[in-house]
């Protein structure tokens, strides 16, 4: 405690305020963003943006604001899913950048058990890394540039931290490392640490979207939730005709949010995250802009078992983009196998390898499924049916179709 007020007596006499720089890499970031995606295809900025997050020094951390809105209301008695790990932290970095800290807590050889629920499963900071990469493979640019980083627990953290609840849950463990949890709502317990070793911690860094006070965003459902419970269905899982239920309500009866879904999907399907409850959009753009790929951490879990049932939005409403459609298609070639490109796109990050091979393999097993999911309705509903174009959807095949009843 007493190093820790020394250190803040002395960063507030020696850290000068210091004003906005227009080139700084987070704002640049902010300002590329457009209706087509968070940033260009080749993006200066994203880059430096990437590099600044590996390197800048951070200058206070804190937590999350929904931990902080949950905080306090949370009986540490009760906690009712021990293995649902969700400890984050928000850090600041100068020229105002700010990232999501989520710690390791999986090793990457290890396995999500057979046995988890997706709703208790770990949070894996090479998720959030790998998911990054594999956005920006497809062309979708909807995920949050995605760094890894190791991140020195004592001087990066509790030194620069001003939450004193933040402060009180860190400890030396017996192995001498430095450790600390969540206190509230999440994990309450010392068991449920994060360790240095004996100060450094692995962990991701995703950069912030612009605040929400200058570019608002709707949370929205996804029309494929899963049941957050034990025994429970949702309707999608045991009515094969649910999509045209979907295809009849706003907004998913014209433009292309249903084809953003199937985009969504896909890239979930790839990644194996079955925890997609919600997605997020700018307010900006309108009813036809692009899903943000928010909270990848639960991909990349089981290598060996792919979960077709995060296809059914494809799979039940048979369309698909035709950008993403060609895309897919290209990274089935044996030049430009995804998992060659993902290996050597892993490369660039510090942390690498990111993720082992059996889960980069396993991209190209569950490519094929898409393709083969794709060449299954095309067969039967005809490639004009299925295949679209960016801002227009075919039209469900009559037969298919069903009338929703009020």
């Amino acid at each position: 405690s007493r190093r820790h007020k020394l250190y803040r007596e002395e960063l507030n006499l020696t850290s000068p305020v210091l004003p906005l720089r227009p080139e700084a890499s987070w704002l640049q970031f902010h300002l590329g963003i457009t209706r087509d995606g968070l940033y260009p295809r080749s993006s200066p900025a994203v880059t430096r943006l990437l590099r600044d997050m590996q390197d800048f020094p951070t200058i206070s951390a804190d937590y999350s604001q929904d931990e902080k809105a949950l905080l306090g209301a949370c009986d540490c008695s009760q906690i009712v899913k021990p293995s649902g790990v969700h400890l984050k932290l928000v850090l600041r970095f100068q020229d105002f950048g700010k990232a999501m800290f989520k710690p390791m807590r999986q090793k990457r050889e290890e396995e999500t058990p057979e046995d988890f629920f997706y709703f208790v499963d770990f949070q894996r900071h090479n998720a959030e890394i790998a998911a990054f990469h594999l956005d920006r493979i497809l062309d979708f640019r909807r995920v949050p540039p995605t760094v890894g980083r190791l991140i020195n627990v004592t001087k990066e953290i509790l030194e620069v931290t001003k939450n004193e609840i933040l402060q009180s849950v860190f400890f030396v463990s017996p192995a001498s490392n430095v450790c600390f949890f969540a206190k509230c709502p999440y994990m309450c317990k010392t068991e449920y640490a994060v360790c240095g070793n004996p100060h450094l911690l692995e962990g991701s860094l995703s950069a912030f979207l612009p605040s929400l006070n200058l570019a608002p965003r709707l949370s929205i459902p996804n029309p494929w939730i899963r049941s957050y419970s034990f025994d429970g269905k949702e309707e999608w899982e045991v009515n094969p005709l649910y999509c045209n239920t979907v295809r009849e309500m706003y907004p998913y009866s014209n433009g292309n949010r249903l084809l953003n879904i199937v985009d969504m999907a896909i890239f979930d399907f790839l990644t194996g995250n079955m925890d997609r409850h919600h997605y997020e959009m700018f307010t900006k753009f309108g009813d036809d802009g692009f899903l943000l790929h928010l909270d990848n951490a639960r991909g990349f879990g089981r290598h060996s078992h792919d979960e077709t049932s995060i296809l059914a939005p494809l799979s039940q409403c048979c369309i698909i983009k035709r950008t993403t459609f060609l895309r897919l298609q290209l990274l089935a070639e044996p030049e430009y196998r995804l998992s060659d490109v993902m290996r050597e796109s892993l490369l660039q990050d510090r942390l690498a390898p990111v993720l082992t091979e059996p889960h980069l393999l396993a991209l190209d097993r569950r490519l094929q499924l898409i393709l083969k999911a794709v060449r299954k309705c095309i067969d039967t509903y005809g490639e004009a049916k299925v295949v679209a174009n960016e801002t227009t959807q075919p039209e469900a095949p009559p037969s298919d179709r069903v009338k929703l009843t009020t």
